[in-house]
This record gives structure tokens, C-alpha cells and sequence, in this order.
């Protein structure tokens, strides 16, 4: 069994003298000559010199107890190679907003939600979004190579693609801008007494997840538990820091196409046609997109390729060209990229011009949220919040949305801030009118198969509402599935419930893979984290399969890759007992502190006589 060493609740770091420079040469003036001065003030300036100290932000246990866990273990390895790190526990929305929006951390520990097509880290790492807001290059990483492979990639398509995409892992492993830890497993418990189908959802807490769950009757309220609050005081799709829920967003409005099995299939659009050939890497491909018949806001106004057209534009310019500057959306912002212009022809046909890219990665522009035209029109002027560097916001970038109107097969229906958010279904929705027995005879005609794909969503959610009850930790929310006051725990819940869960009645264990990534973030705009050679050492200060057994219980998978759960894995970062890249100095969370060292004087740092690292 590995040592627990390290994992402490608290831990004391290293303080500096404040001793003044003139008053050791004074001191030293007292016993030597002259002639010693010189080498006095050589010494006086080493001894002098600043520790190197910064803040590893993260999360409160309560909220993560993994992050902080992980924040501490680093902490403690750092500070015994002479660092004098401190764990500061922050607030979720103060401490998005520090990462996402202001970018004032040294670094942090944070769970990333995971990656749907490698084409997501253009915007998480490429130079030109370094001063953008969300998950936009919050580290301010800079690499002209890098930036050369992710444009790359995105005209690509089949082996060249997944070489490039290789290639800018590789860059990852070596730079570290930030450093992956591991990947969760998601534990959850669900009751069996009025819903089930569970064992075959492989996302449960997931738009698609809640439309495959079952119960024998529509008059029935679906109850789940979730410790994110954030979502019961504010459901605007578009901000950062108050980052709602992906699957509370996702049920509250439609994207024209979904992720489902792995590719981007029809949703709100019928069919979708392409104009150029797949591979034109210098010329964008152009996509005709036919819309569904009758598609409805939550208000009862008509969903049209108008609102479509709308919503590109809005992304890329929530100011709508009324500011000196475009200011985009900081989420969606990397598939809205993709979109050169999008043109309504008729009421049910919107035309899209794409910058270059391969049609397999301007898919992923179909998966952003339509947004009614008449609600967000009005959000385009500026409002008082600035973010980093004095970038202007605008109203739809801090407003709470919190009455959401979308086109999903739920709609708002009250909520009671940081205590409960309750959806109910939405009857006009296409997938209400959309029957299994339609679907079948469709597909097995000489029709479209336009419908296969939605034939286990038919009919739409089975339940008549949906409610999330927001609890303070794993152990509470476990606590109601047992006690039948919820239904299932929509975030995961702690390794720690697992034998209480296996061993109750009407309620089942699920363990699911998470596309989820903890991390270690560096801000590379400020020294140290400036220098790759010192994000290397701090990196490789993780010992990766010690905190998966220790923090996580074994319900993780340690990785060097962010795309470890992702087919495009290059093969020699494939994790087998040990990081491919940064092998940790030391067996079972026990440092080598020797070995440690040599990292920092390799990369070109000193040591005082008493073991404190100095700034360069």
C-alpha cells in the first residue's frame, strides 16, 4: 500500500527574513577590511535574493476534494525543493473568474469537462486567443510551432490529421503549459424503483442521457442531485465563469447537429448538404442546411434559419459591430472560428460558408447552441464589467439568462437559488412528433435515414420534469438516492460511497469513463512559469500513479496526453506505469529530493546554502 505521505489537510512553508541589504553590509563592515567588501556584497546579494514563492489556486474540499487534494500534494513537493508554494482554496466562480477571465494565477489544479474532437485545443492553446476570455489559452502559451500544427490540422483529414494531431501532443508533453493528471471515472448511484434504463446510458448526467431514461409514467418528476449551484442563479450559455452545467445548457437549447456514437449527427437540421469536395484544404467548404418542420422557442415563436444565421454572427461579434472591436463569446468560441458567414436563404434553409477546414472538423460548428434572434439581439451593447487588459464585455456576456428561452427538449420552469433548478418538458419539441414506429419505417425504406440515428430519443423525455437539488458534497447527495429523495446523483459522487451504494436496495453503482481532465495550469505570462524548463520540473514534481490510488481510489486513469481518451492518442504517450515524458523523481508520492534539485539547476536555477530556491 503506498505511503499516505504528503496528503495532509495543512502544510507550513518557508518564510524570508526581512533583512535589509545595507544593514548585513553594515554588519559585515564591522569585522572585515576593505578589501573583503567586494566578497561581502557578492554574498550578501546571494543570501538576499528572493525565494521563489507563488499560489496553487484550486477549489475548497467541499466543492472538489480531488483538486485540492492533488494542490496539496504539489504543494508539499515543492516546498521540499526549496519553493515556498501555497494552496489557496478559492470559490468556483471566483476562481473561473481568475483563470478564465482576469488570468491572475500563478497556477492552479482544475477539472477540465474533456474534449470532443482534438480541434478543441486550437482555442485552448493557440497564441492568438492568449488574451481571450474562458477556456480560451488561459495559460498564455505562446509557440509558433504549435500554432503552425493547429491550423494545420484543422485542413486535414484522415492519417495526415491524426500525424499532425500527434505531433502538437508531442509539443504539449515537452512545453507543458499545462500538466494532465489523470482521468476520473464518474461514480453514481441511481435508483431502480421509478426509472431505469440507467445500465445502458453511458453519459448519464448528458442531454441524450435524460432522453434515454425510462419510467412507466409522464406525470413523474425525474430527480436529481448536483453540487454545482451555479446553474440555479444563472443559465447563460455564453459566459465563462459562471459556466453552467454542459448538460443543463444542452437540454435548454438545440444545436443543429449532436455528438452521438462519436459522430455529428442531425438534430434541429434535417439534412445538410456540402458544396466542395472533403479535402480543399485552401478553400472552406460551403454547407447547405435544411431545417426541421415546425421548431419552436419555449416562448411559442417560430424557430428560422433567421435565428441560425443570427447565432454564427453573434458568437464571433456579441456586439454585432455596434463596438470598435468584435467581442466573441468566450464559449463556443472554436467551432463559431470555423464559420466564415452564415446566410438564411429561406425560412428553413441557412447557407455556410467555412474558412478552410475539412468537412470532418467544420462538423463541429453545427454543435453550438441556436439562439433565438429576438432574445439576444437585445444583449449587443456594452455593459460596465471589463475583462483583462480593459476588453469590453457586453450585456449578453454577464447577463443571468436565468428565465433561459431556448428550443430544447426541456424549458426553464422556476428555480430557488443555490437550493434547486426544476425543467419540465417541452411538448412542441420535434422529438415529441418524432414515434419509433416512424423511424422504423423510414429507415427501412428507400427514404433518408435522416431519423435512424433519434429513434431511441423518440417521443422526447418520458418524465414530466426534471429537478436538480443542489447538495453540499458526494456524501450528501448519496445519502438522498438512499433515503428516496432523489432519483440518481448527477455529478459524481466520492470512491468512498461505493460499498454504501453497492449494498443498497433499489439503487445501483454506475462507473462510468469521464472525457473529464484534472490539471495543473501554468500562466506562462509570468515568471517562473515563463520558462518551459521550470514548468517541466514543477510538472514532473506529480506523481501521477500515487494520487490516482490515493485521491481518487483507483477510479482514475493517470495520463500525459489530453487526448489520453481519445482515438488520435499518440502511442508513445500512452501511459503504462510510469508518465512517458516526466517520470517522477521518487516511488509511491516519496520525493528524491536530490533528483528533485537537479531539475531546477538544470534548468538554471540556484540554491542558497539553506535550501531556498531563488528567482533567476
Amino acid at each position: 500500500m503506498p505511503s499516505k505521505q504528503g496528503l495532509t489537510d495543512s502544510d507550513t512553508f518557508p518564510t524570508i527574513p526581512n533583512i535589509g541589504r545595507r544593514e548585513l553590509l553594515a554588519a559585515f563592515g564591522m569585522t572585515l577590511g576593505s578589501g573583503c567588501i567586494e566578497e561581502a556584497q557578492s554574498l550578501v546579494s546571494r543570501d538576499n535574493a528572493k525565494q521563489i514563492a507563488f499560489s496553487i489556486k484550486t477549489l475548497p474540499a467541499d466543492a472538489d476534494p480531488r483538486a485540492i487534494r492533488i494542490a496539496r500534494f504539489l504543494a508539499k513537493r515543492l516546498n521540499e525543493v526549496g519553493i515556498a508554494a501555497q494552496v489557496v482554496p478559492m470559490e468556483r466562480v471566483e476562481l473561473l473568474s481568475d483563470i478564465l477571465l482576469d488570468h491572475t494565477f500563478d497556477c492552479y489544479v482544475a477539472c477540465f469537462p474533456g474534449f470532443d474532437e482534438p480541434d478543441a485545443l486550437r482555442t485552448l492553446l493557440h497564441s492568438r486567443f492568449s488574451t481571450g476570455a474562458g477556456w480560451q489559452n488561459p495559460f498564455g502559451y505562446a509557440n509558433l510551432n504549435t500554432d503552425s500544427q493547429l491550423i494545420a490540422q484543422r485542413k486535414q483529414s484522415g492519417l495526415q490529421r491524426t500525424k499532425t494531431i500527434k505531433q502538437i501532443q508531442h509539443s504539449i508533453a515537452r512545453n507543458q503549459p499545462f500538466s494532465v493528471v489523470a482521468f476520473p471515472d464518474e461514480i453514481r448511484a441511481t435508483r431502480t424503483d421509478t426509472f431505469n434504463g440507467w445500465a445502458n446510458i453511458q453519459q448519464p448526467h448528458s442531454a441524450l442521457g435524460y432522453l434515454s431514461v425510462e419510467t412507466s409514467t409522464e406525470k413523474s418528476t425525474l430527480r436529481m442531485t448536483t453540487q454545482d449551484a451555479r446553474p440555479t442563479e444563472n443559465l447563460n450559455p455564453l459566459t465563462a465563469e459562471y459556466k453552467s452545467d454542459e448538460a443543463i445548457v444542452d437540454l435548454l437549447y438545440d444545436p443543429l447537429g449532436r455528438w452521438i456514437d462519436g459522430e455529428v449527427q442531425t438534430w434541429l437540421a434535417h439534412s445538410w448538404e456540402w458544396q466542395s469536395t472533403p479535402d480543399s484544404p485552401e478553400k472552406g467548404p460551403i454547407a447547405t442546411i435544411q431545417l426541421r418542420d415546425n421548431l419552436w422557442w419555449h416562448d411559442g415563436e417560430s424557430l428560422t434559419a433567421t435565428d441560425v444565421a443570427f447565432t454564427y454572427q453573434f458568437l464571433k461579434d456579441t456586439a454585432l459591430g455596434s463596438l470598435e472591436n468584435p467581442v466573441p463569446s468566450p464559449r463556443f468560441r472554436g467551432a463559431a472560428t470555423l464559420v466564415k458567414s452564415a446566410t438564411a436563404i429561406d425560412d428553413q434553409t441557412v447557407r455556410i460558408h467555412f474558412n478552410p477546414a475539412s468537412q470532418a472538423v467544420a462538423r463541429r460548428a453545427f454543435t453550438v447552441p441556436v439562439l433565438p434572434k429576438h432574445i439576444w439581439e437585445q444583449k449587443q451593447k456594452r455593459a460596465n464589467t471589463v475583462f483583462e487588459n480593459d476588453t469590453p464585455a457586453t450585456q449578453a456576456l454577464v447577463w443571468e439568462n436565468l428565465q433561459a428561452i431556448g428550443s430544447g427538449p426541456l424549458q426553464f420552469l422556476n428555480t430557488e437559488a443555490t437550493e434547486q433548478l426544476t425543467l419540465e418538458r417541452f411538448d412542441h419539441h420535434f422529438l415529441r412528433h418524432i414515434y419509433r414506429d416512424e423511424v422504423t419505417v423510414n429507415t427501412s425504406s428507400d427514404q433518408p435515414s435522416h431519423l435512424e440515428h433519434l429513434k431511441r430519443y423518440a417521443s422526447g423525455p418520458q418524465f414530466e420534469r426534471l429537478r436538480f437539488i443542489v447538495v453540499p458534497s458526494g456524501a450528501a447527495a448519496t445519502q438522498l438516492v438512499l433515503n428516496n429523495e432523489a432519483d440518481a446523483t448527477a455529478t459524481g459522487v466520492s470512491s468512498a460511497d461505493v460499498r454504501t451504494i453497492g449494498r443498497a436496495d433499489n439503487v445501483q453503482l454506475h462507473v462510468d469513463q469521464s472525457p473529464a481532465m484534472y490539471h495543473v495550469g501554468f500562466n506562462a505570462r509570468k515568471t517562473p512559469f515563463s520558462n518551459v524548463r521550470f514548468r517541466r520540473a514543477v510538472a514532473q514534481l506529480l506523481d501521477k500513479e500515487y494520487l490516482v490510488e490515493e485521491v481518487f481510489d483507483g477510479y482514475a486513469k493517470p495520463a500525459a496526453s489530453p487526448l489520453a481518451r481519445h482515438d488520435t492518442l499518440a502511442e508513445d504517450l500512452r501511459w503504462v506505469d510510469v508518465d512517458p515524458e516526466l517520470p517522477f523523481p521518487g516511488t509511491n508520492g516519496t520525493l528524491n529530493q536530490a533528483k528533485a534539485k537537479d531539475l531546477f539547476k538544470d534548468a538554471g536555477f540556484r540554491y542558497t546554502n539553506n535550501g531556498k530556491l531563488l528567482r533567476q
